[in-house]
């Protein structure tokens, strides 16, 4: 294989390819990328096995030919280089089993192994197919992420439902994570091709790097998936991912449909009040009591080594009087997702769970339970 490529076409498609790539693994092959040069263009593709990311990129070949590297050690070499340096690839020389990089004065002779030896995640046959905008699908994985449970014993909450569902009268995409504490739920219009898809798990490592692979584009994204595995295409990037196999808990049921009493706040207020008074809390009991009247909300911490804090802030409310609490960390997640100036909280009472919508997008639904305080 031989090749000449510019540094920063070769570094942007190293990026988003060793990001998959383990730097500690006991199986050798899979701390490499795959390289495969054809006329014009070479694939870099990196897997751990659950999740493969592919990327293409313009590059003068003189010689095709298909080898793996190791993808962190590559990486580094080419971050160093100078911008905007030509970088040949030629694995010609010697006995045929290591790669010479050049660039300007600068060589290194890396170790390959062969590229028949590198894993497939073949997608198979991917029923549906649908776009979205990057905007949109990075919305959406905002919105929902941060509720994707931790909890290795409950897998099947280790990552986003996505799923079809239907609001009112209208088909829609929704995507749904919780962690048993707190729900999040975003939804959008139903996209053409996405009708009759199942509904799938897609792993907390797969909308992670999704979601830095989002950064990067405002393009539009294709979705492809079957039951056992989703792809998408992001330009000239590829990735392939497992997904979770098991059931999404039914989350509708812990949704509370007739909570009445209704609180109004200013967000941003609301969020630096629970942050100041959490000050005082202790990481394992981030409770923070939330007192509420006509027209006024006092918040509450208590810690019995670290002393007390209360603020108080204006709410539009007219319930009965009602006192609840919950963690501090989770009520400020909630928070940084809302995009408008009011957060609108619908309560029943200090043992039910609370709904919490953002004022301006109703596209975002958020429940929290509360905590004993």
């Amino acid at each position: 294989m031989r090749l000449l490529i510019e540094r920063t076409e070769l570094l942007r498609a190293l990026s988003h390819v060793t990001s998959v790539v383990e730097r500690r693994t006991t199986i050798p092959i899979l701390s490499n990328i795959l390289i495969s040069a054809k006329p014009g263009s070479m694939a870099v593709k990196g897997t751990d096995l659950e999740r493969e990311v592919v990327e293409t990129a313009s590059c003068e070949v003189s010689q095709p030919g298909a080898i793996t590297v190791s993808a962190h050690l590559l990486h580094d070499i080419v971050r160093k280089l100078q911008e905007g340096a030509q970088i040949s690839f030629d694995t010609g020389g010697g006995d045929g089993n290591r790669l010479t990089l050049a660039s300007g004065h600068s060589r290194f002779y890396l170790p390959i192994l062969p590229a028949d030896e590198f894993p497939d995640l073949a997608a198979g046959e991917l029923a549906n197919e649908f776009e979205l905008g990057a905007g949109e699908l990075k919305q959406m994985i905002d919105k929902t992420r941060f509720a994707i449970s931790t909890e290795e014993t409950r897998y099947y909450l280790n990552g986003i439902f996505l799923h079809l569902a239907r609001t009112g009268a209208a088909d829609m995409l929704r995507a749904v994570a919780t962690d048993g504490h707190r729900l999040a739920q975003f939804e959008l219009p139903c996209p053409d091709g996405a009708k009759g898809m199942p509904g799938v798990i897609v792993p907390r490592k797969t909308v992670n790097e999704l979601h830095r692979l989002l950064e990067d584009t405002g393009a539009s994204v294709t979705v492809a998936l079957s039951s056992a595995k989703i792809q998408f295409r992001i330009g000239t990037v590829v990735m392939t991912s497992k997904l979770i196999d098991g059931t999404f808990p039914d989350y509708q049921r812990v949704i509370p449909q007739s909570n009445n009493k209704a609180m109004h706040v200013a967000n941003a207020a609301f969020a630096t009040a629970v942050d100041r008074v959490a000050t005082v809390s202790t990481d394992r009991g981030r409770a923070v009591k939330l007192n509420i009247e006509s027209e006024k909300l006092v918040l509450t911490v208590t810690n019995p080594d670290g002393g007390s804090a209360t603020e108080e802030i204006a709410v539009d409310y007219d319930a009965e009087p009602l006192e609840i609490g919950f963690n501090a960390r989770y009520l400020l997640d909630i928070s940084q997702q809302l995009e408008g100036d009011t957060a609108h909280f619908m309560l029943a009472d200090p043992g039910s769970p609370t709904t919490v919508r953002d004022g301006g997008d109703e596209r975002a639904l958020y429940v929290l339970m509360p905590m004993r305080v």
